[in-house]
């Protein structure tokens, strides 16, 4: 006698399987998400949603799932991190890997076949441990059920590749429904790595760089302030000096510039009093430096004083310099 949950697969082979992949539309709206070009597989007929909604924060780690999993199909499975989905998408976030997410619904008839059959099989297990980050969790149920409700599946086995949208959200680069075979699951995964591995990578990389200007300029607006502070202090030592004092500096001729460029680099030179703002502008040219240019004005911090195209004949001593002064390079 036939058994009928075999019965039942064949009969659907044609409808079992639903692999959809995100329409270029959305790709544009989410600008800075990922970029998905798929051609292999038609665009649903009803786009998908870049998913938004927030996941609460008091949901236990998945151990139902990994321990109803494994009295059931055994220990040979993908590596399910047994801890909560945002906590996963961040460290795929910092690794730069893709989230392989399988909502498991215990009851359906496909379940078993597709557990046993496709994935857990070896090549599977190896493909997806070394390449993604897998999380797992039943589909009626706790934090999985609340994934469904988020991407809300047609069809079971439920399987998706996401990954953590420039706002937060959640972006589904990849789905199946229904059950496949090992090759079909493979042929997605390799398919989707190829061509959404490099967009995925150029997001990063521009979020990293993003970070990394926040970074610098909070580092140059605390070295403005230090050097604002210092200036500040020089201003209040000199009015306290002697007269006879005073006379003196007036009589040296040398002036010690310390130069602070838009990296964060000093730069400190000797000038003659009776040079021109001309010469400093000149020697910052001489170093060629690329991130300076050539449309850049001088500033000093206090008091703030700017020095551009129309002070260039000024001398140093008619711009009253101090013995010692601090510029600084805005670029204009």
């Amino acid at each position: 006698m036939s058994n009928p949950l075999d019965m039942l697969e064949t009969s659907c082979t044609r409808l079992v399987r639903r692999v959809v992949n995100l329409p270029r539309t959305i790709s544009r709206a989410v600008d800075q998400g990922i970029a998905v070009v798929n051609h292999r597989f038609p665009p649903p007929s009803v786009p998908l949603r870049n998913h938004h909604q927030s996941i609460p924060d008091n949901f236990q780690p998945n151990w139902d799932f990994l321990a109803g999993f494994e009295q059931r199909f055994g220990g040979t499975h993908p590596f399910f991190y047994a801890c909560r989905f945002e906590e996963v998408l961040n460290m795929a976030q910092n690794e730069h890997k893709f989230v392989f997410l399988y909502l498991h619904s215990p009851d359906h008839p496909f379940t078993p076949p597709f557990c046993k059959g496709t994935l857990c099989s070896e090549v599977v297990v190896e493909f997806l441990d070394a390449n993604f980050m897998s999380w797992g969790g039943l589909a009626n149920n706790g934090e999985g059920l609340h994934l469904a409700a988020t991407v809300r599946p047609t069809m079971f086995p439920y399987c998706a590749i996401v990954a953590r949208g420039s706002d937060s959200s959640l972006v589904v680069v990849q789905k199946l429904e229904g059950p496949v075979t090992p090759e079909e699951l493979l042929e997605t995964l390799q398919t989707t790595l190829e061509e959404q591995g490099l967009a995925f990578d150029n997001r990063r990389a521009k979020e990293e760089k993003r970070r990394d200007d926040i970074r610098l300029r909070q580092e140059q607006d605390a070295a403005y302030a230090a050097s604002l502070q210092a200036d500040q202090e020089k201003v209040l030592k000199s009015k306290k000096k002697p007269q006879h004092q005073e006379n003196a500096n007036q009589n040296n001729q040398d002036i010690q510039v310390l130069i602070r460029f838009p990296n964060g680099e000093r730069r400190q030179r000797v000038f003659s009093r009776r040079d021109k703002i001309e010469a400093i502008f000149k020697y910052i040219d001489s170093l060629s430096l690329p991130e300076v240019g050539r449309n850049y004005q001088l500033v000093s911090s206090f008091p703030r004083k700017v020095y551009g195209v129309d002070q260039m004949r000024m001398s140093l001593k008619d711009a009253e310099f101090d013995q010692e002064a601090t510029l600084f390079i805005e670029l204009v």
